[in-house]
């Protein structure tokens, strides 16, 4: 299961309400003062230039729901700031990462009241970018993307008012994907469990063999596409939209129709449970009761068999996911910027970078209550992520992560729920039987491309 995506178009329903107030950027006002978003600014939060200025004063940082669970783990980060940097002082807010948490920070920005160090996600510090409010560090701090991993760092630059690509974020804390399987399972349909498929068709004729041995004992996999879309077709490197991302193009591409022929004939062939086809279960509980072969791909889920299944994590396998034509994995970071409002912005881009550097990065990774994985080069190096002892399968789903991150990218495809929720009908349709793959697949991208055209 991978994480849940926001959507594209409630990113330019954002930026068309930030745009109606009248946002961007311009240089001196003629008072020594510049704008952003509307806003009055230091000068030297804006245009060209290095962000020049003493480390000192009071800042506001605000993460997203992360208080109750981590505050010990952030207070150490924020004295350890203000020790190294004497005349500091950080208060930490925490915003509750509800359904309004975009709507809330778009309302502080249009009020020239965002925090001086902010944790946002891609959707909001997109809208933020393209209205202005948020420090380029390419301007104002060229070194910025040296801690980071470099694909992670290119594939976070974000578009301007003009439509330029730039760096307004950090990239900071990241989720994983993995196989995760039932190796005797595997063993019984004659699969080597040290080699997992390359390919995700690959991977679907493992399930076909699954099927074949279990003969209705257990299965290989739930049916319910929606955990698999759009990420699989994003894997396989099916071009989801056209280059200017106003329409859907997916029925282009010949192996869209293949992959879900695929699942009917899984589906059909007894590969899934029957009555998981609609059920929003993950993987999770059939894995860890015996039920399925395959279990949830995301990392987080070994330590859940490993807690709540004993005899089932000795049986338990970790594999590189399918890297298939995409040849790298994807992930959605949280990120971490400093808004051009901020009117401590030296300080706060100080505590950013420190925030995210790679030892403040590895010990949070390092915290038991968290499968996280950092973005910083030397973290993805720590023997935390390289070294697994004995037969741990849930060390090894670390080191396959970290691994794979040294390539990853941040540029997932983004489905709105009703894009998603509408393509996924349409193939349950075909692995009912109801309608052929080739006409499931050019339906989907129909009702896809009205919704899109709805700004749904």
């Amino acid at each position: 299961m991978r994480a849940r995506r926001l959507t594209g178009s409630l990113a330019g329903l954002i930026v068309l309400s930030l745009a109606a107030a009248g946002c961007g950027l311009s240089g001196d006002s003629g008072d020594g003062e510049a704008t952003a978003g509307g806003c009055k600014v230091d000068k030297g939060n804006v245009g060209s230039g290095k962000l020049t200025g003493d480390v000192k004063g009071k800042i506001t940082f605000q993460t997203t729901n992360l208080k109750k669970d981590f505050g010990t783990f952030f207070n150490g980060v924020i004295k350890a700031f203000e020790k190294e940097h004497p005349g500091t002082s950080v208060k930490w807010v925490d915003d509750p990462g509800d359904a309004k948490f975009t709507e809330r920070n778009v309302a502080d920005a249009q009020a020239c009241s965002l925090p001086d160090v902010i944790n946002l996600n891609k959707v909001t510090a997109t809208a933020l970018t393209k209205s202005g409010y948020l420090l380029n560090l390419d301007e104002k701090d060229p070194d910025a993307s040296k801690p980071f991993v470099k694909a992670f760092w290119d594939s976070s630059a974000l578009k301007d008012a003009s439509g330029s690509d730039v760096h307004t974020v950090l990239p900071w804390y990241t989720g994983g994907i993995n196989l995760t399987y039932n190796t005797e399972m595997l063993e019984k349909a004659g699969i080597d469990p040290e080699k997992p498929p390359t390919t995700l068709f690959g991977l679907f004729e493992d399930y076909e063999k699954i099927a074949k041995s279990a003969k209705g004992k257990y299965y290989a996999t739930m049916a319910n596409p929606i955990w698999r879309l759009p990420a699989d077709w994003q894997q396989m490197d099916i071009k989801v939209y056209s280059d200017d991302g106003k329409s859907f193009v997916f029925a282009d591409d010949p192996r869209t129709t293949e992959w879900v022929a695929w699942m009917t004939k899984l589906y059909q062939g007894g590969a899934m449970p029957k009555d998981s086809l609609s059920s929003s279960d993950d993987p999770s509980t059939p894995y860890s009761n015996g039920q399925v072969a395959y279990g949830s791909t995301n990392p987080s889920f070994v330590r859940f068999v490993k807690q709540n299944s004993p005899s089932v994590y000795d049986k338990t396998g970790v594999g590189q996911y399918p890297f298939d034509k995409l040849g790298h994995t994807t992930g959605a970071p949280q990120y971490i910027s400093v808004p051009a409002t901020s009117k401590n912005a030296p300080t706060a881009l100080a505590f950013a970078k420190f925030l995210t550097n790679a030892e403040n990065q590895t010990a949070w990774c390092k915290d038991p209550n968290v499968v996280i994985f950092p973005t910083t080069t030397e973290s993805l190096d720590d023997p935390f992520f390289t070294t697994v002892t004995g037969d741990d399968p849930f060390a090894e789903a670390r080191k396959v992560v970290a691994e794979q991150l040294k390539t990853a990218t941040a540029d997932e495809v983004v489905l709105s729920d009703p894009q998603r929720n509408a393509i996924v009908a349409q193939v349950q349709l075909a692995m009912q039987g109801k309608k052929s793959p080739e006409q499931a697949v050019k339906d989907a991208q129909d009702k896809a491309n009205e919704l899109l055209t709805q700004g749904s």
